[in-house]
């Protein structure tokens, strides 16, 4: 049953998933590439190759694969009853359902993980998939051996502890009604240089120490009290204890965990029961090779060796136990190990409990697991084992990936387990390899098909040695020479070219995943030619020994250069906008600036702003000029234009252009390519015009620009006149003054002129007036 989309993908795109490869690797096939010779070789090169059996596949003049894809082996002729392709299964052996509660009358038969039993057949490198399910079972029983030292450091933890039975039992009473503790307690090896070993400590290692001089003989392990419900010997004997003395820092920890571990009979593990074993210490405890400090040289052996009295015999006998010895002996006793110091100890069981995790035990090496847990909130975890926060009676599932790496040697079967932790059930999971074909099982030696003097097996012969052939049907001796001389296509030259066999006298080609080789010497193929980005003769010619047959339209070494000028045939009717010229069926545009598929795009030439103004600007904007027919301009004019009230010339990549209309108006706009291939002009929305003027108004404005230039003239002819006339008079002045000086001061000058003094009378208009005259 699938139970979710993450599985249902597992379960049903992984079985195809040969298939997906053969598909997607047909362009470089490993299977054919792998030269295999029999069956079992080609199921080795790949989990999606598989192999024809068929008697009469592939004859003929070339030596064809048998190992191949199934679906290219079916496309070539071969059965589907032929075709060897095992792959990697899973079937379940044993499924008891998984319990629900852990007590009563069936608590000795509780099943917590889900299936138990189960048998998988690996084809190495496919995977297969299986599902685990594992669920807490609510009230289960609990064994807790509580494992005390009783090194002097851990006197006041001695102290606390003593009433401990009393309230772990309280605590786990809520978890579980079948509970049972047991004690034991260890200091260390009884020997230097662990211990004080000196006669006056013999007896009593605190001797001569002030903080607290009595305390007991030192001892390794220590096995106090077996598993019980009744609590109350559990509190009495932990009043009992008193504590000892080592000498080093470290303690023997390791020996007493190992031997509570391995003596299941003196402990009382139930094997129903789930198993925790609480250590309580307070410093690090000694590991393997400790030993040698006393002369022991014995590796631990990893058995109980508990004497009459309950006490570890092999103390100071065997060297300190490894941690690898360590934890292999806790997990084949389904022991779940707590480290605790001085804390409240009930609360371990609670979280231990509210956690599941796998763990796998005689893995083999040749096979690799993956796991994806799926937990409580049904999400898939790839590549965790394990599910936190559970509560009891959750169940949790995990889905296991297989994959074998390499064929073990025939007859050879592995086995590994699988086992939540501290859980004493598992599951079993039985391996056998899928690395033989059915189809040798009917080998037949000496077989007529063999020219008998082979075995027939799978659809081959395997010949006798000295003889060769598909069908062993030549021998090798003095003529070999002679027949490979056949072979080859001049003297000096491979064999076959190195790319066939020589088999009789002739030369049976290779099979090639990148494609056919044939020719008397396997001279030819139909893949050596030129190719253009990686496409052989462009994907526009056949490849016939080595050189291009192009096809009808096509030229070129390689096929590449098309024949055809339709693509360079612009809008506008012109090859290449007439601005190029057309090669292989690409326009190369000649003209500067010119660019795009047919030179179309060009701001910088000289005739851009001509066509943008006929194609574009006066048909699709005022639908006017020679080509205001509209399938005409949205043929020709694919510019997206964009009106505008005031015009911009200050973009850099922008070309300014501009004409007079038949109105004699002047129309302006911008044409620039954006860098998205596009192609602009921005041009106003109206063109700019100006009104007609008036002739008075010339003519007034002419009268009187030569009226006012005819008085600025006069006045500034009469300016200069005065400023001369003033000039003048000031000179005058200036002479005249000078002469009265002279006159009037110079001693020497004599006037030439004298004066007399005439007295008349005479009446004039009735007047009388007296003159003279000097």
């Amino acid at each position: 049953k699938i139970k979710s989309p993450y599985i249902a993908v597992r379960y049903v795109l992984l079985p195809l998933l040969p298939m997906i490869f053969g598909i997607l690797l047909s362009g470089l096939n490993m299977c054919m590439g792998g030269s295999a010779t029999s069956c079992e070789e080609c199921l080795l090169i790949h989990p999606s190759c598989a192999w024809c059996a068929q008697e009469d596949f592939g004859r003929g003049r070339t030596l064809t694969s048998r190992c191949d894809f199934s679906q290219n082996l079916q496309k070539r002729g071969c059965e589907s009853q032929f075709i060897e392709f095992p792959s990697s299964s899973t079937s379940v052996l044993k499924n008891v359902p998984l319990s629900s509660k852990g007590s009563g009358p069936t608590q000795y038969d509780v099943t917590q993980i889900m299936p138990q039993k189960i048998s998988l057949s690996l084809r190495p490198g496919d995977q297969t998939w299986f599902e685990v399910q594992v669920r807490q079972v609510e009230d289960y029983p609990v064994d807790l051996y509580y494992l005390m030292d009783l090194s002097l450091s851990m006197k006041d933890d001695l102290d606390t502890i003593r009433n401990l039975g009393t309230k772990l039992a309280q605590e786990m009473g809520k978890l579980t009604s079948n509970f049972r503790l047991g004690f034991g307690s260890f200091v260390d090896k009884n020997m230097s240089p662990f211990s004080y070993t000196a006669p006056k400590y013999q007896e009593n290692p605190c001797n001569g120490y002030k903080l607290f001089p009595n305390c007991v003989p030192s001892f390794g392990f220590r096995h106090i009290l077996s598993l019980t419900d009744k609590v109350d010997r559990f509190n009495e004997e932990v009043q009992k204890q008193m504590v000892s003395r080592n000498r080093d820092a470290p303690e023997g920890g390791f020996d007493a965990i190992l031997q509570a571990s391995v003596c299941k009979e003196r402990i009382g593990w139930r094997k129903e029961a789930y198993h925790l074993l609480v250590f309580a210490t307070d410093d690090v405890p000694h590991l393997a090779l400790d030993g040698k400090l006393g002369g022991l040289v014995q590796p631990h052996d990893g058995r109980c060796h508990l004497d009459g009295n309950n006490e570890y015999s092999a103390s100071t006998m065997m060297d300190y136990p490894s941690l690898a010895l360590l934890g292999e002996k806790l997990a084949e006793n389904n022991i779940y190990l707590i480290f605790a110091v001085t804390k409240r100890l009930y609360v371990i069981y609670k979280n231990i409990r509210s956690k599941v995790e796998l763990t796998v035990w005689d893995h083999p090496e040749d096979i690799s697991l993956s796991f994806t847990a799926t937990c409580q909130d049904g999400q898939p975890l790839p590549g965790l084992r394990k599910c936190a926060d559970l509560k009891i009676g959750d169940t949790v599932s995990f889905n296991v990936s297989v994959e074998a790496r390499s064929c073990p040697p025939r007859g050879t079967d592995q086995s590994f387990t699988i086992k939540p932790v501290g859980f004493k059930d598992r599951l079993e999971v039985a391996v056998d390899y899928r690395c033989d074909c059915s189809c040798s099982r009917t080998a037949r030696a000496n077989s007529s098909i063999c020219s008998s003097i082979g075995t027939y097996n799978c659809g081959t012969c395997r010949c006798e040695p000295g003889y060769l052939g598909a069908r062993c049907e030549c021998q090798e001796g003095e003529t070999s020479s002679m027949y490979l001389s056949a072979c080859r296509e001049a003297e000096g030259k491979q064999v076959c070219s190195g790319r066939g066999e020589c088999s009789c006298n002739q030369c049976l080609c290779y099979e090639s995943e990148f494609g056919k080789i044939y020719g008397s010497f396997c001279e030819c193929d139909d893949f050596s030619c030129a190719r253009h980005k990686g496409i052989l003769c462009s994907g526009h010619g056949e490849c016939h020994c080595g050189e291009c047959k192009c096809h009808a339209g096509y030229i070129g070494d390689n096929c590449n250069c098309s024949t055809e000028t339709s693509p360079c045939i612009s809008d506008d009717g012109q090859m290449c906008s007439g601005r190029g010229s057309c090669v292989c069926g690409r326009c190369q545009c000649t003209e500067p600036g010119a660019f795009g598929d047919t030179c179309e795009k060009c701001p910088t030439c000289p005739d851009a702003c001509g066509t943008k103004r006929y194609g574009c600007i006066e048909c699709r904007l005022f639908n006017s000029g020679r080509l205001a027919d509209n399938q005409t301009c949205q043929r020709l004019c694919k510019d997206e234009i964009i009106t505008v009230e005031t015009l911009k010339t200050d973009d850099p990549g922008a070309v300014l252009c501009l004409y007079k209309t038949d109105n004699d108006c002047v129309m302006k706009f911008t044409y620039s390519e954006h860098a998205n291939g596009q192609s602009v002009l921005t041009a106003l929305q109206e063109p700019e015009c100006g009104g007609g003027p008036d002739a008075m108004m010339v003519l007034l404005a002419v009268v009187g620009s030569i009226l006012l230039v005819g008085i600025v003239l006069l006045a500034a002819w009469k300016l200069v006149i005065t400023i001369h006339d003033r000039r003048e008079f000031a000179r005058f002045q200036s002479a005249r003054s000078r002469a009265r000086y002279e006159m009037a001061s110079n001693p020497l000058y004599k006037h030439p002129i004298s004066t007399h003094a005439v007295e008349t009378d005479f009446n004039m208009y009735g007047k009388s007036y007296n003159g003279g005259v000097h």
